[in-house]
């Protein structure tokens, strides 16, 4: 009978073991999802509490009605379900996509973000087409 070895079982051990992420990376929500810094650049430095930022605030509210939205009564049909569950889900995008156009400088990003509302919108309403042809609404 073959036997694993100690070594194969501390191998395994790194992937279940706990990683420490920073307050402010857990609060996000988002842990992990730093910019790497790229050919020896310094790392970009954790931005500053957002305080009273009225842009931060819109994201924080958007983010939580997405998320409240998303507590979907589950069907027990895949098909359903996801669909449910994805156009609160596009919904939020639109959202967070607005409040860049309210309050985001860079015409890339504001773009960027005039398209994902369009997409969005689009597929939201294919969404709800096949929910409604399904009486699944």
């Amino acid at each position: 009978m073959h036997r694993p070895s100690l070594a194969l079982f501390a191998s395994l051990a790194l992937f279940a073991a706990p990683v420490a992420v920073p307050a402010e990376e857990a609060h996000s929500g988002h842990a992990g999802h730093a910019m790497p810094a790229e050919d020896g650049d310094a790392a970009m430095p954790a931005m500053p509490p957002a305080g009273n930022n009225p842009a931060t605030a819109a994201f924080e509210a958007a983010n939580a009605r997405m998320h409240a939205d998303m507590a979907i009564d589950y069907t027990g049909d895949a098909d359903t379900d996801f669909l449910k569950a994805m156009i609160p889900h596009h919904q939020g995008a639109i959202d967070m996509a607005r409040i860049e156009l309210e309050h985001g400088k860079d015409p890339k990003v504001r773009a960027l973000a005039e398209a994902i509302i369009a997409a969005q919108e689009k597929e939201i309403a294919e969404m709800r087409a096949w929910l409604k042809q399904r009486g699944a609404q």
